[in-house]
């Protein structure tokens, strides 16, 4: 597998009035070029930290993060985040939102006819170029998400990181994104990392479940391979018995195997506990 990103022996801790917060120890992870990575744990167990060191929003105690053999040490447009607030602003409209960051990063070698044609195919590409002159207000939670998504594409990450990107959203609006998403990263081979909590959206988009322990002190726990053929049908992977398998994998994780060990003194060994060690342990449901 090639490692496109590289997180090598990852821990962040954080100054409190009580003392030092341990977030997250000894996170290894390597990650392929154009793969879906989902994170997945319990409230708490530094799912986003995570993703904000990647996207070098912030620097690790401990440890180093590469991306394309590049240290990690601030943010950079090789990585895009879409966070669960769309973060747009009200004032400017859909096209003037991502246009914006557009112009950031290709200003200087793109004409402005050309950050036009770009920022219009961007949100072709998320089905809102009709709605490229409205303002955020008056679109819906899911377009503007949508909005979010083409911003982030539309400077050509290496790294598309996506922080519960839907979370806010009712299930059916919800459910049109993630069909949205699949299509959209299968399009652009795009490797996607996503913070989510649920079970079905990590199993339906991911080529990799990673799931962590609960904080603090979080670290991984076990990794799922899903074992599934692409492009996926939601519909259809309802009747097949590898998505039950891998839902269920998940599911039996975080009710019974979401502990830490107890090597660092905090806690009991929770059942199968005592396999994590330097490198989490990799299951592929059948």
């Amino acid at each position: 597998m090639e490692k496109f990103v590289r997180i090598e022996y990852v821990g962040q801790r954080f100054d409190t009035r009580s003392g030092p917060f341990v977030a997250l120890r000894n996170i290894n992870l390597d990650i392929a070029r154009g793969e879906f990575i989902s994170l997945i744990g319990h409230s708490g167990c530094g799912k986003s930290t995570l993703l904000n060191l990647i996207a070098g929003l912030a620097r690790p105690t401990d440890g180093v993060l590469l991306c394309a053999e590049k240290e990690i040490t601030g943010p950079g447009p090789d990585r895009a985040v879409v966070f669960q607030n769309h973060s747009l602003l009200p004032w400017l409209t859909c096209q003037q939102n991502v246009y914006l960051a557009v112009e950031r990063v290709f200003g200087a070698s793109e004409t402005p006819g050309e950050l036009k044609a770009r920022t219009a195919s961007a949100l072709n590409l998320v089905g809102l170029r009709h709605a490229m002159h409205k303002l955020p207000k008056e679109i819906s939670g899911g377009m503007k998400q949508r909005v979010g998504i083409a911003r982030a594409l539309a400077i050509e990450p290496k790294v598309l990181l996506l922080d519960e990107p839907f979370g806010a959203l009712d299930s059916l609006t919800r459910a049109h994104l993630q069909d949205e998403l699949l299509r959209i990263v299968s399009a652009t081979k795009t490797t996607a990392i996503m913070v989510t909590h649920d079970v079905d959206e990590a199993v339906l988009l991911s080529d990799r479940i990673v799931m962590l322990t609960n904080g603090p002190a979080a670290t991984i726990g076990e990794i799922l391979s899903v074992e599934l053929p692409r492009p996926r049908n939601r519909i259809a992977l309802l009747s097949d018995p590898r998505y039950a398998a891998c839902r269920a994998a998940v599911l039996g994780f975080l009710h019974q195997r979401h502990r830490r060990p107890a090597a660092d003194g905090q806690g009991s060994v929770a059942p199968h506990a005592e396999k994590q060690s330097e490198q989490p342990e990799t299951i592929v449901a059948s």
